[in-house]
């Protein structure tokens, strides 16, 4: 399976901290916020990946990341997204790097305690099909939000007045080689974007969406009041896992 990080957009909610540099090159705690969705690809087990960039600051990235060895990465690739044509437009970008097999794709300012190495593992065993990582919040308007028949998902509805559940998607999809083709159908929403929920839901009515529920903590880093909590967050792990290891932070 191959790894895709989406850092592009503009980052105008976190203006002007965003004006001289891109969004997923800010720090949160001790690193740039880049760092972290890679991390998780690469706990994971999956070591080549491909990182979608845009705005005035892509050549950044590479000065950053350079060939990936120091995250133990086999292979790291660059694509460039041109305006906010929306995830699934990114996404859709990658066609070619993925060459066929599975991907996982996380967004770039997610962020998340444990790992989702399970999931990952689960996925590779369904044999076609997507799976998504779902969160209990108790802000679920604020993200895409999963409907439940029993034990199944049967819906996924965009940012809801009335949320339907409190379990939001999360920025972490893994998808078989169908999920280009499901873009290619996709009309642009009322932003003008291609939305990932439509993605999403096309695999849910070919019956053929799995999900898992995210382990520990989770957050993305969008907005002035997440990325100081993701910060928090951060910290307040690290600095709980160095007393465990009786050392220090």
């Amino acid at each position: 399976m191959k790894g895709i990080v989406l850092a592009g957009g503009t980052g105008s909610r976190l203006f002007p901290l965003t004006k001289i540099t891109n969004k997923h090159l800010l720090p949160i705690y001790d690193k740039p916020m880049i760092y972290y969705p890679i991390q998780t690809l690469v706990d994971a087990g999956i070591t080549d990946i491909m990182v979608v960039t845009g705005g005035k600051n892509s050549g950044d990235f590479l000065r950053l990341l350079a060939n990936g060895k120091h995250f133990g990465l086999k292979h790291i690739a660059y694509t460039y997204q041109e305006g906010e044509g929306g995830i699934a437009d990114a996404l859709n970008l990658c066609e070619h790097f993925a060459d066929g097999q599975d991907i996982c794709v996380v967004l770039g300012d997610n962020i998340i305690e444990k790992n989702i190495l399970d999931a990952a593992e689960a996925f590779q065993k369904q044999g076609k099909g997507a799976r998504i990582l779902l969160k209990e919040v108790h802000d679920a308007e604020r993200f895409g939000v999963a409907e439940f028949a029993g034990d199944r998902i049967i819906g996924i509805e965009e940012k809801p007045a009335h949320p339907k559940s409190q379990y939001a998607v999360t920025g972490i999809y893994m998808y078989d080689a169908t999920v280009f083709d499901k873009i290619r159908t996709c009309k642009p929403s009322g932003r003008n974007e291609l939305e990932i929920t439509d993605v999403n839901n096309a695999y849910i009515q070919e019956g053929t969406m799995s999900f898992s529920f995210l382990d520990g903590w989770w957050t993305d880093a969008g907005t002035f009041e997440s990325l100081l909590r993701a910060a928090n967050l951060v910290a307040k792990t690290r600095i709980a896992d160095g007393a465990a290891d009786g050392g220090s932070v």
